[in-house]
């Protein structure tokens, strides 16, 4: 049969196989495009979580669903033991003595017009949009964000498609969000406003509402386990029994450390140690809320099946301590429970029930995150590098670092606490019972060695601590171990770092056992651009 209606017959087929084809076509081009999209990136950072003090003990979930799925940094550090420094450095990959930001306060450039208009502008989440990255923040941001002297709500940090940043520090009800730049205020119903699972929920939501098409990147910082340590109520009555761990340095007099440890009482009174039992119960509690936040954003991932491409990020901005050296709780020193932070990652490449020894820095976070996103890192400006290689050497080449440092800016008010009016001026976080965490000359620079040969850390103070022979530059300190107590078998000197770090530090290690041996050598570690040679030995030193 033939004419019109074959015809017809014909072309309507035609079409409907051309259609079919162009649809199949289609779907090749978004395969292959998806295919290559970069992988996503999700970076959970908690509020002075410890790792040495039991603090991921709560976070069964969490070690199982990333720890145990990837890699454990057993050597995981900050480079600044304090919230808005250390955000800022895990926001820029840089060291503070670079991007300036040195303790809480606007005065110490935290959320200051100078830290928005140089360091935030070229923070790593600036570099993931222009890769294409849809990107969401929640939860704290820096200590003074949201401040009418930083900019008021209305600022919002350039590299964000989505902004639900907190109001000043820490809270978990009654607190106020920059929520794209507008005014959102909250009270103290559970359902609605405590702040964890507020973050968990609007992460949820965008992952919901995310185009498929581009990559995602987000940063959740939850309170906690940040003070007023607030749990949610069904988790009130968890870890009725648990108090902090006494063992090691716990409520042992710090007469061999540097003054600010051995001004408090000790043994310590009763009522300090009732607070900070308390508040080592109270933390644990707000961290359950944490993991089930972990937990709710690996099913979500799992269900828009985006699980096997996105690498998930664990760790906090600094440790924490509760009673070491008889100092109740806070962070701010140079000791293993403060610079030490838990550190995991799971993701594509990584191989499950990884434990990785080699040393890592919240300033290595941003150039592995880029690392993973294709920008060229010799592009930014980092002082931190990829560790991505360590993880996943199957993608990457890659060195360990032989050192690296740690520094702080000390914190202390111009007049007397009328708490403690015994204490004069320059000093802080004097609670409870008149007992102070930092000083305006709590103030150090640290240069940390970490391999299987050696764990050693020097220290200098910007205090009167000093002692000094014939040249002004020459620093003698003894300093060493970073454990519990002080070894005898390792002394640091240093010449010519004076009253502020140079770009070259020369440490002297010896054995000061029963004599002086022949193994004394000298390790000459470099803090700058390249290694220099000036390096020397005073006939002083001892």
């Amino acid at each position: 049969m033939s004419g019109p209606g074959r015809r017809a017959g014909a072309a309507r087929g035609a079409r409907r196989g051309g259609v079919a084809l162009l649809a199949l076509l289609a779907l090749l081009t978004c395969c292959a495009r998806c295919a290559a999209l970069p992988s996503n990136v999700i970076l959970i950072l908690a509020d002075d979580q410890d790792v040495q003090l039991g603090g991921m003990t709560p976070m069964k979930k969490t070690k199982a669903l990333i720890g145990d799925a990837g890699a454990v940094f057993v050597n995981a550090f900050t480079v600044t033991p304090l919230c808005c420094p250390s955000r800022s450095s895990v926001l820029t990959g840089q060291y503070p003595h670079n991007h300036q930001v040195r303790n809480n306060s606007l005065a110490g450039s935290c959320s200051s017009a100078r830290w928005q208009k140089g360091p935030e502008a070229s923070a790593f989440p600036v570099h993931l949009s222009k890769q294409k990255y849809q990107t969401f923040f929640a939860g704290k941001y820096l200590n003074q964000y949201g401040r009418k002297e930083a900019g008021d709500v209305g600022h919002v940090p350039p590299g964000w498609d989505q902004w639900h940043a907190l109001v000043g520090n820490s809270r978990y009800l009654n607190y106020t969000l920059s929520v794209n730049g507008v005014e959102e205020k909250h009270g103290d119903r559970y359902e609605s406003d405590y702040l964890t699972d507020l973050i968990a929920n609007r992460s949820l939501r965008f992952l919901e509402d995310r185009s498929p098409r581009r990559p995602f990147f987000l940063l959740l910082c939850p309170p906690a386990p940040h003070s007023p340590w607030t749990p949610a109520p069904k988790y009130q009555k968890q870890f009725a029994d648990v108090k902090a761990p006494r063992g090691g340095s716990f409520d042992k007099p710090g007469k061999d450390k540097h003054w600010l440890l051995r001004q408090p009482e000790n043994p310590m009174a009763l009522s300090s140690l009732a607070f900070l039992d308390s508040a080592y119960r109270k933390r644990w509690q707000t961290l359950l809320s944490l993991d089930d936040l972990v937990e709710s954003l690996v099913n979500k991932l799992e269900s828009i099946k985006e699980l096997n491409n996105t690498y998930i990020f664990y760790t906090s901005d600094n440790g924490y301590h509760t009673g070491q050296f008889s100092l109740p709780i806070d962070k701010r020193q140079l000791y293993e429970f403060d610079i030490r932070v838990p550190l995991m990652v799971r993701g594509p490449g990584i191989k499950p029930q990884q434990t990785l020894q080699a040393p890592v820095l919240n300033i290595d976070l941003a150039p592995t995150i880029l690392d993973i996103s294709g920008t060229d890192l010799s592009s930014v400006d980092v002082d931190g590098q990829s560790f991505l290689s360590q993880m996943a050497p199957s993608l990457r080449n890659g060195t360990t670092r032989p050192f690296f440092l740690v520094e702080y800016n000390g914190e202390g008010h111009p007049t007397t606490d009328p708490a403690c009016p015994t204490l004069g001026p320059g000093l802080s976080q004097c609670f409870p019972d008149c007992v102070c965490e930092d000083a305006f000359n709590n103030t150090y620079a640290c240069v940390r060695t970490l391999d299987p040969q050696n764990d050693l850390q020097y220290c200098e103070f910007a205090d009167s601590e000093v002692r000094s022979d014939k040249r002004k530059d020459e620093a003698f300190l003894c300093v060493v171990n970073v454990g519990d107590k002080l070894k005898d078998e390792a002394f640091l000197y240093v010449v010519n770092v004076g009253d502020k770090l140079k770009d070259e530090a020369f440490l002297y290690v010896v054995n000061v056992g029963d004599k002086l041996k022949d193994e004394a050598f000298l390790y000459v570690v470099n803090v700058g651009d390249k290694l220099k040679d000036e390096a020397f030995l005073s006939d002083d030193c001892w």
